[in-house]
């Protein structure tokens, strides 16, 4: 049965991670991407880790792709970013992606094949990523935080910019 589940797990994640790359709507794109994330979480509950499944949906599905989600919708972004969007999705733009992901897939086999603690399934508590995260990597967190914020403001400020602009021209 978890064998099943994780296949279609798999399948679905699979499936609207395709969706979110050839979407040409960016909300529409964000919200395959919230399905794709939370296909994931099942994935990470299914494979025994249910601290990561439940940080999968907190604070990915949920706190930053709500972000992403209201920063777009708060673009309003009109028909030349999908004209634009179109132009992205000729294979020939896909070339240069297809191979760096090649290259990270490969990159990722051999550490995997050539670690063997990489895949022990030693359990990891919530205390110990607390500790991780907010001990030696404390700076990075902050760091990252401060780094969102940054986009989110720096986005409104692009998004009142535009519309202001837009209005005049209507005017």
């Amino acid at each position: 049965m978890e064998v099943t589940l994780f296949y279609i797990a798999a399948a679905v994640a699979l499936a609207t991670t395709a969706l979110v790359i050839t979407r040409t709507n960016a909300a529409h794109a964000l919200i395959y991407l919230i399905v794709s994330l939370l296909s994931i979480a099942v994935i990470f509950y299914l494979l025994g880790a249910p601290f990561a499944a439940a940080l999968e949906v907190v604070i990915y599905a949920g706190a930053i792709m709500v972000l992403f989600l209201f920063v777009v919708m708060m673009l309003n972004l009109g028909r030349g970013s999908v004209e634009q969007e179109r132009g992205w999705l000729h294979p020939r733009m896909w070339i240069g992606p297809g191979l760096l992901t090649l290259v990270l897939f490969l990159e990722m086999v051999f550490m995997i094949a050539g670690n063997p603690l990489a895949t022990s399934g030693v359990p990891v508590t919530p205390k110990i990523v607390g500790q991780t995260l907010f001990g030696p990597y404390l700076l990075a967190v902050e760091l990252a935080s401060m780094l969102l914020l940054a986009a989110l403001i720096g986005s409104f400020h692009l998004g009142r910019r535009y519309m202001h602009a837009r209005r005049e021209m209507t005017e």
